[in-house]
C-alpha cells in the first residue's frame, strides 16, 4: 500500500475510535434497551454497512451476464 492510503486508514481509525471514546463522556438518552450498549452506534453502522454489502453482491450476482452476451 502507498502512504497515502495507510494515512487515510490510519485517519479513519483514528476518528472511529475517537467517536468511540466520545461515547464515554456524553449521557446518551437511549430510546430503546439495545441503543444502551456502548459502542452500539459504531457497531450499528458497521453492520449495516456490511448487510447492504452482500445484498448488492447478491444483486450482482443475480443480474450478472455472460462475457459473451453483447457478441453475435
Amino acid at each position: 500500500m502507498t502512504t497515502e492510503i495507510r494515512r487515510l486508514w490510519a485517519g479513519f481509525i483514528a476518528v472511529l475510535a475517537l467517536t468511540v471514546a466520545a461515547e464515554l463522556f456524553i449521557d446518551p438518552r437511549p430510546h430503546f434497551d439495545i441503543e444502551r450498549l456502548f459502542a452500539f452506534n459504531a457497531l450499528y453502522g458497521f453492520l449495516a454497512c456490511a448487510g447492504l454489502i452482500l445484498v448488492a453482491k447478491a444483486i450482482g450476482l443475480a443480474l450478472k451476464r455472460r462475457d459473451d452476451y453483447y457478441d453475435e
